[in-house]
């Protein structure tokens, strides 16, 4: 029984990565896409530091200690870099829905079709 329930974190980031990816799919408001975007990949930046974690472990400094048992910062390090990416990415979505907003009236993407649609069908 410990090793189902030993493993939350593993079960956490299912759970958001399905939540994440079913709003970016079932959702035709773009401003909840974007919100699904963002779960979906906190849930892999979450799967990727709980991974990294080593029970015990302390930063890797060189100390004195030969038999301490140092975390690896790569993962960290990895993780520090994408929540970069993921907030210019965030903004740049933003932007463009905002853009497409003042250009169409709608962020609805089943209206925005809908207009492309009849704008092909005057040419």
């Amino acid at each position: 029984m410990g090793q189902v329930f030993g493993h939350w974190n593993v079960y956490l980031v299912i759970f958001l990565m399905m939540l994440g990816f079913y709003t970016l799919i079932a959702r035709g408001n773009m401003v909840k896409k974007m919100v699904g975007l963002n779960v979906f990949q906190t849930s892999v930046f979450i799967l990727y530091i709980s991974m990294g974690k080593i029970d015990n472990s302390t930063a890797p400094i060189l100390t004195d200690n030969p038999l301490a048992i140092y975390a690896n910062p790569l993962p960290h390090v990895l993780i520090l870099t994408a929540i970069v990416v993921g907030v210019a990415t965030t903004a740049l979505g933003y932007a463009l829905i905002i853009r497409i907003y003042e250009n169409f009236g709608t962020i609805e993407d089943h209206e925005l079709v809908d207009f492309m649609e009849d704008e092909e069908n005057t040419l």
